[in-house]
């Protein structure tokens, strides 16, 4: 039942309520017309409201904050383009499952559907990216609206919630009422595994010769990182874990064969290749994983786990169907399998170790006579630590740094995976700082990327938000350019930055009230990233000058199969040099 009150609040005040209520302490956002009424009670309010200089920047910045802290985040935006730009963060989020809340201002009621001036259907242009939307015209409608918002975006798959409020609404004033239970018809999602179907993936595990646990982002968003670790600890399977659930189990381990898919290392693709059980946990067989699907593991039967039916045998049959939360889903298997008699994989392990130990990315320092990328990137995980927290844009850095970057603890890296969205980078490590200040946060972007968003600097500089920031200055679009070197004759159409000095990275963070740094020497990399890590009262930007032509290996070609990985241009792995 709802709880009774007898307070009258104006919209906007009852906005704000709602959102203390739901325990929000930050929202990034930007003022407008249509949201105006929300900002004058919000002045009064314990709320933090950083404000950004792109309603893109509030959106990924929420997401930043949602991803470290495991709570929604909010973004505030104003009608039309103000909502608008809103559009590409919301979709990221969808793509990777985070928890958001986007707020958005809207005409006056009576003037939806008239063309009126900045107004657009936000709530029609993001039905296809948002778990669920809400219009709301009536004053007593927005608590119910905003609490169940948070239930939404926070439960079952996370995943971006859109509350678009019409200007009169926010203006007008109505009883207060906060609801204290809520009724979602059609909203169950379920937490609790069938146990038919936990027996039926432990048989399947006892019986398996070379099993893989392959683990996906739904781990990492479960928190069930200890519940995995327990299942490694009784099962002894080796483990690969994709983009998104980098550190949701350490790379020093020795049953981590690393990330697989189209830039994965040999012994992640081969293992995920000669399985013959793919014990797949909060993974939804995305194309950059399996290559051409027909050929993905074709001796492996299928054990997936997801909060979400919808992924279940949506890619690829599921041998064993496992609805529920990964967090009692791997309890109840560790249960079921503490104590079974299970098979010896050692030799398969054996197999896979020896794959993992002969194709080990080792950069050297200089690729000709620029610095190598591949080592500043690794230069930063070693000095920074494991504790680090790690955002990235989208390229060729972004998959340099999902091998090289030292991924031991979870929800200590971020990055954008299903949407491959260019200019993350700053504003997701800005809404990260905010999430854990007083810890080390680096962005390692690519001169590309960081030229899309690097405004939000200057909401960092003032807000005291010190990020540091590594840009990996190829002059290029750098993963662009390598599909043009293997695929298009060499033929560089509109990937060449030409950005020599222009802009000049260093000056540019000065301009915007951040440190700017430059190395261009091995020596220079190391006394840079030191100097970096001592400034901690604004943000820091230190451009990496380094070679254009520097490629992702390995790689397997879009639309091909797994099998014909290469780890240079034209040389594959001896797949068959270890015995199996």
């Amino acid at each position: 039942m709802a709880g009774e009150s007898t307070t009258i609040l104006t919209g906007a005040q009852a906005l704000v309520e709602s959102l203390e209520r739901v325990g929000v302490e930050v929202v990034f956002g930007i003022p407008g017309g249509a949201i105006l009424p929300a900002y004058d009670p919000l002045y009064d309010s314990k709320i933090r409201h950083i404000l950004v200089r792109h309603e893109q920047g509030a959106g990924h910045a929420a997401e930043g904050y949602a991803m470290v802290t495991g709570r929604v985040g909010v973004c505030i935006a104003t009608s039309g383009p103000g909502a608008t730009n809103l559009v590409t963060a919301i979709a990221d989020a969808y793509m990777d499952s985070v928890p958001i809340v986007a707020i958005t201002g809207q005409v006056a009621s009576k003037s939806i559907g008239t063309d009126a001036f900045q107004e657009a259907d936000i709530r029609g242009i993001t039905f296809p990216i948002t778990k669920h939307s809400f219009l709301v015209t009536d004053a007593a409608d927005i608590p119910h609206a905003i609490a169940a918002a948070f239930h939404i975006a926070g439960t079952g798959r996370p995943g971006p919630v859109l509350v678009d409020i019409a200007k009169d609404a926010l203006a007008s004033s109505a009883p207060f009422t906060w609801p204290e239970e809520l009724d979602l018809p059609g909203y169950h999602p379920v937490a609790k595994p069938h146990s038919k179907q936990l027996r039926e993936a432990a048989r399947l595990i006892g019986e398996a010769r070379r099993p893989v646990l392959y683990v996906g982002g739904g781990v990492v968003k479960a928190q069930a990182y200890e519940a995995l670790a327990e299942l490694v600890r009784i099962t002894n399977i080796p483990v690969v874990t994709t983009l998104m659930a980098r550190g949701a189990f350490p790379d020093s381990h020795a049953l981590n064969m690393g990330m697989p898919g189209m830039h994965g290392t040999v012994a992640a693709v081969g293992a995920l290749q000669r399985s013959d059980l793919l014990i797949t946990l909060g993974a939804r067989f995305d194309d950059r994983v399996t290559g051409k699907l027909d050929t993905f593991a074709p001796d492996a039967k299928v054990i997936h786990a997801d909060i979400d039916p919808a992924e279940i045998s949506k890619n690829r049959v599921a041998d064993v169907p496992i609805v529920g939360h990964l967090g009692e889903v791997i309890a109840e298997l560790n249960t079921l399998l503490r104590g079974a008699d299970l098979p010896d994989y050692g030799e398969w392990t054996r197999y896979l170790s020896s794959l993992r130990g002969k194709y080990v990315l080792d950069p050297e320092p200089m690729d000709g006579d620029l610095l190598s990328p591949e080592y500043v990137i690794k230069r930063i995980g070693e000095i920074a630590g494991p504790d680090a927290t790690f955002v990235t844009g989208v390229g060729q850095h972004q998959m340099w740094s999902a091998h090289l970057l030292p991924h031991e603890r979870p929800q200590r890296w971020l990055n954008s995976g299903g949407a491959g969205t260019m200019g993350y980078c700053v504003p997701a490590a800005m809404g990260a700082q905010v999430g854990r200040p007083g810890e080390v946060v680096w962005g390692i972007d690519g001169d590309g990327c960081f030229q899309m968003t690097n405004q939000e600097l200057v909401t960092c500089a003032l807000e005291g938000i010190p990020i540091k920031i590594a840009v990996i200055n190829n002059r290029s679009l750098g993963m662009v350019r390598q599909w043009q070197t293997l695929f298009y004759g060499e033929r560089y159409s509109n990937t060449n930055l030409q950005s020599h000095r222009v802009p000049d990275f260093p000056k540019l963070a000065e301009a915007m009230g951040a440190v700017g740094l430059r190395a261009e020497t091995p020596e220079e990399v190391d006394a840079v990233i030191a100097q970096a890590m001592e400034i901690n009262d604004r943000p820091v930007v230190v451009e990496f000058v380094v070679h254009k032509d520097a490629m992702v290996w390995p790689m397997v070609a879009a639309g091909t199969s797994n099998d014909d990985i290469k780890i240079a241009r034209d040389l594959a792995p001896d797949w068959e040099g270890e015995d199996l």
